[in-house]
């Protein structure tokens, strides 16, 4: 049985939407638009930025089980780009979901990927979002795809 369960990862899109907001946003429209649940991983400002260990990070929170555990994932940056995805715990957990065939979908404000950079990543789908309403219209709109 293909699980219901869809692994949002979330950072702040400025200083107005935090990474709770942006990630409770996407859930909303996520559960509102189908007969899903969501996994928010705590990742806080550690997403996008880059770190000594991204590794480290995604085992802090047991990222590789509740990966493997659904359907796709989701991961939500304020920027992607090739800046932003270097060194990050976001580069780090779309490479293990390609690696484990976990489909990966993004929600930016500002995509700034070329088209081979985003195949490197394997994003399905990056969908623009730059405020709350936007955010929720993407979880909707993923709710489709996933």
């Amino acid at each position: 049985m293909i699980s219901e369960t869809v692994l949002v990862l979330a950072g702040a899109f400025g200083e107005r939407l935090d990474a709770d907001r942006v990630a409770s946003a996407i859930a909303a429209g996520l559960v509102a638009a189908g007969r899903l649940e969501v996994d928010l991983c705590p990742l806080e400002d550690r997403l996008d930025a880059p770190v000594a260990n991204p590794s480290a990070a995604l085992n802090e929170v047991d990222f590789d089980r509740r990966m493997l555990a659904a359907r796709a994932m989701v991961l939500a940056c304020a920027e992607l780009s090739d800046h932003t995805l270097a060194g990050s715990v976001a580069f780090e957990a779309t490479t293990r979901a390609r690696q484990s065939g976990v489909p990966a979908y993004a929600v930016t404000a500002h995509d700034a990927l070329d088209p081979f950079e985003a195949r490197i990543v394997d994003l399905q789908a990056i969908l623009r979002a730059d405020s709350s309403r936007a955010l929720r219209a993407a979880g909707s709109k993923l709710a489709a795809l996933v």
